[in-house]
């Protein structure tokens, strides 16, 4: 009988270091959970539309999207694409020049694309369209400007807006543009 009664406190405690432990586990699980979306506000898709990268075929992203918590908020409203001075700009997919000028001393263009409510812009970046002209998926919109750039190194900013909702561009990308190494052969095994 002495056994027992001693047993039953380690028992006790036993269970109550087990209940607490799983508790912790349970609440920290749920710590990491993203937060549901709001209701009512569907999440921003955007549709994988670009036949073709900026500049050049797949270059070296200087920094990537990092989205505002708030609309004036900081963060980074596009990519930073690491292209020469003076590489052709093109444009991904087609669309309309909404503008094309200088903004803050920087040569900036526009794309709304066809058949969506997006707009890609692309600086800084001498124009070689104007307002209003059609363009084409790997059609030269301009060139890489020397100066204006916020890059360490020159580099092209690409940005994509929905109204005034900055998004990230390299959603555009389908994942064999996004995603495309270098091409591997393999080796033909003869019996």
């Amino acid at each position: 009988m002495r056994t027992r009664r001693r047993d039953r406190p380690v028992h006790a405690t036993l269970a109550l270091l087990l209940g607490l432990l799983l508790t912790l586990l349970t609440c920290a699980a749920r710590a990491n959970d993203s937060p549901p979306p709001a209701p009512g506000v569907p999440a921003p898709s955007v549709p994988a539309i670009a036949r073709t990268w900026p500049a050049g075929s797949h270059p070296l992203v200087l920094r990537g999207w990092e989205p505002p918590a708030t609309a004036y908020a900081r963060g980074h409203r596009g990519v930073d694409l690491a292209t020469p001075a003076g590489t052709p700009v093109r444009a991904v997919a087609p669309g309309r020049v909404s503008f094309a000028g200088q903004v803050a001393g920087r040569g900036v263009v526009a794309v709304e694309l066809t058949g969506t409510d997006l707009r890609t812009t692309y600086e800084p970046v001498s124009a070689t369209v104007k307002k209003g002209e059609e363009v084409e998926p790997g059609e030269v919109v301009g060139t890489v400007e020397i100066t204006g750039s916020h890059c360490a190194t020159t580099c092209v900013h690409w940005g994509l807006l929905r109204g005034e909702v900055y998004l990230n561009p390299l959603e555009l990308l389908p994942p064999w543009l996004l995603n495309r190494g270098p091409s591997r052969l393999l080796p033909v095994l003869v019996p």
